[in-house]
């Protein structure tokens, strides 16, 4: 549903998209680097688990670091999404129409859930093996 953005509100409607976008690469940064801090997990835990008891043979799952990074590529393509939502609303707003971006909410949530979804079934295979 499109609405008409009066000529005075306009300011606040950028002001709003500009907080929305700072948001979203925030958001980006910290699965970025919570995907850094998975990939990494599973090498410090293997370190850890030599030094601490050689004579035992390490068991690895080798998942820890293909989910870290798809967690740094989705947080790379969120920011590229909120650059790219950015500048639509500025543009709809430069048109003094204003309307809300429903598939890409979805999108978002949708990633979101499937990433958390696999990170669970990690967990739970390799909760196993503990």
């Amino acid at each position: 549903m499109k609405s008409q953005i009066p000529e005075d509100k306009k300011a606040t409607e950028y002001l709003a998209n500009e907080r929305t976008f700072l948001a979203w690469i925030r958001t980006s940064i910290s699965i970025i680097s919570l995907g850094f801090v998975v990939a990494k997990f599973g090498v410090w835990l293997r370190e850890l688990a030599a030094r601490l008891a050689p004579q035992i043979p390490i068991h690895s799952t080798g998942m820890s670091m293909p989910i870290g990074v798809t967690m740094m590529a989705l947080g790379g393509i969120l920011a590229v999404l909120a650059a790219w939502h950015y500048h639509k609303v500025n543009q709809a707003i430069q048109r003094g129409e204003l309307k809300a971006n429903r598939a890409l909410v979805l999108i978002v949530t949708i990633a979101v859930a499937l990433l958390a979804a696999t990170m669970i079934t990690y967990m739970l295979f390799t909760a196993e093996n503990l």
